[in-house]
């Protein structure tokens, strides 16, 4: 259980989905929904990094989207620093957004190719602040400064930079207006490897030095390891396990868990040549359409009759680890699926990274 007199968790999830309907034949008539998030709960303490993983189209970049309501939620909330965005309407909506900001994939589609250097950087300030013109120019020389770009570069239009040097512009914007939490939608994966370390040390560096909380998104497991607190694990729009980073690495729980971390190679000879990688059969499920019980059931090599049938609840199976899995959650197996009610108690008593 975390200490009862820590500060409250900045970002909390509770019941948050994301469905996309699904339109059909002449009429347009409503057929069925694309099930991207579907019921995840989570919370992020202040100056901590959440880690998401999972392969691609299992929900990630959609949740981190949704948390700034780049997506319209279908159902649940999001509260940032005590306050609820997916209730907000437009005009509260735009004052909150200063304290949430994005840096996305892509660096080069994520910056207007029009756009000089300091009216990229200066696009939140002129929106969102009065500052005078000098006072706007200082800002963006002190934003550059803190990523690691020289100020002779100001009046530089995107496509003169490498991708290293845009995504430190993407971090410069997203921290104009000095946010609290940050959503990092895999920032280093259309960069060169070489680059990669030099922006999550970029990332790590920012963080201590002003207190942000990161969500990070990331199918690249060994940069997680490296950059983040703690690290959910999601599988077809759902959380499959959500656990210390340590203790997940070192053992993972959720049988979909155990198969993406036997994929990691190991850096030493010894322990690579006697590593047991776990083969998933099949494929990944539609999320039009998911599986009855688990989502997982259909690929898991330890499934059980119960797993076809009743949809595991994340649960606190041991003291700061969260897993959504009969395997390890007896009481779903004998008392058939919870609500949402108690699955949600099941989240907060499980909150220690």
């Amino acid at each position: 259980m975390r200490d009862t007199t820590a500060p409250p968790p900045l970002v909390r999830v509770r019941g948050l989905k994301i469905h996309f309907p699904i339109y059909t034949g002449l009429f347009r008539r409503h057929t069925g929904d694309v099930r991207a998030v579907d019921d995840v709960s989570f919370d992020i303490w202040p100056g901590e990094t959440l880690g998401l993983v999972g392969e691609s189209g299992c929900g990630k970049s959609t949740c981190g989207r949704a948390l700034l309501r780049l997506y319209e939620p279908t159902a649940g909330s999001v509260q940032i620093a005590g306050t609820d965005i997916a209730t907000l309407d437009a005009g509260a909506l735009r004052r909150a957004r200063p304290m949430m900001q994005m840096v996305f994939q892509d660096p080069q589609a994520s910056l207007n190719p029009r756009m000089t250097l300091a009216d990229i950087i200066g696009e939140p300030l002129s929106e969102h602040t009065t500052l005078t013109q000098d006072e706007r120019l200082a800002r963006i020389y002190e934003l550059m400064d803190q990523v690691g770009l020289n100020r002779r570069f100001a009046n530089r239009y995107p496509h003169e930079f490498s991708g290293g040097q845009r995504q430190r512009i993407g971090i410069a914007r997203a921290l104009a207006l000095n946010p609290k939490f940050v959503v990092c939608d895999e920032p280093i994966a259309a960069l060169d490897v070489s680059i990669q370390a030099q922006v999550v040390n970029l990332l790590e560096d920012l963080q201590d030095r002003l207190g942000l909380t990161y969500l990070f998104i990331s199918h690249d497991l060994s940069m997680v390891r490296h950059i983040a607190d703690r690290v959910a694990v999601m599988y077809l729009g759902r959380i499959a396990e959500l656990s210390p980073r340590d203790a997940l690495y070192e053992r993972p729980l959720h049988p979909y868990a155990q198969a993406l971390l036997s994929a990691v190679p190991e850096p030493d000879p010894a322990r690579e040549s006697s590593r047991r990688r776990i083969i998933l059969k099949g494929d990944v499920p539609s999320p039009a359409r998911p599986p009855r019980g688990c989502r997982f059931c259909t690929r898991c090599p330890q499934v059980m009759p119960v797993c076809r049938e009743v949809q595991p609840e994340l649960a606190e199976v041991e003291p700061g680890r969260l897993v959504a899995c009969h395997l390890y959650t007896a009481t779903t197996q004998t008392a058939g699926p919870t609500g949402g009610t108690e699955a949600t108690e099941h989240v907060q008593q499980g909150e220690t990274p």
